[in-house]
């Protein structure tokens, strides 16, 4: 008699206790499932939709490119001719378009450059961000309109802040024009440098 009660509350006990287990297993189960549909749906909202459609216009800029063109002494600079060849193609993926360049500034020396271009999509400008073995680095944001492509940057210079505009003008698929410019306050520009690019 007592061992059959005592059997009964065991397996009572024991039923108890795995229709606790199966009820903490259950919500176990559930939270984990609302957890990876939520995951994936943040991940859905988060991973982009693919390249922006905004980023076809630099595709001009892969291959292989030579330029050569003029600086004008500025900044302390003496100025001379220059030359340029430079690389460019798509990373993975297609979201930045990486430029290795080799310039040749005659008395200012010899230069290699890293650059990588690309597009934000939510302030809506194409970005560039560049380092060379000199150790300098540079940040711009660009605009095209037509034919010209426009890029800004602040340039610190023999200690000084300027504005610096970088103008293309497009010739035609395998040429374009360029013009760098400084300015102290953003409405007076001088040139510093002009010359041309042809694609090989």
């Amino acid at each position: 008699m007592l061992f059959g009660t005592h059997s009964i509350a065991r397996n009572r006990n024991i039923y108890q206790a795995e229709e606790k287990i199966m009820s903490r297993s259950s919500i176990a189960l559930s939270v984990t499932f609302l957890a990876a549909m939520l995951a994936g749906s943040v991940q859905a909202q988060t991973e982009p939709s693919g390249p922006a459609a905004e980023l076809k216009k630099l595709d001009f800029m892969s291959g292989d490119w030579t330029a050569e063109g003029t600086i004008n002494p500025h900044a302390g600079m003496p100025g001379g001719k220059f030359t340029e060849t430079t690389h460019a193609d798509w990373m993975q993926g297609n979201y930045f378009l990486v430029q290795h360049t080799d310039g040749d500034f005659g008395s200012m020396g010899k230069v290699k450059e890293l650059a990588v271009l690309g597009y934000d999509p939510d302030k809506k400008t194409y970005t560039y961000h560049a380092f060379d073995s000199v150790g300098a680095a540079a940040n711009s944001t660009g605009t095209v309109d037509g034919d010209t492509w426009t890029w800004t940057a602040d340039e610190h210079m023999g200690g000084m802040t300027m504005k610096g505009r970088y103008t293309m003008k497009v010739l035609s698929p395998t040429s374009y024009t360029m013009k760098y410019e400084l300015s102290k306050d953003g409405t007076n520009w001088t040139t510093a440098m002009e010359g041309k690019a042809t694609k090989k």
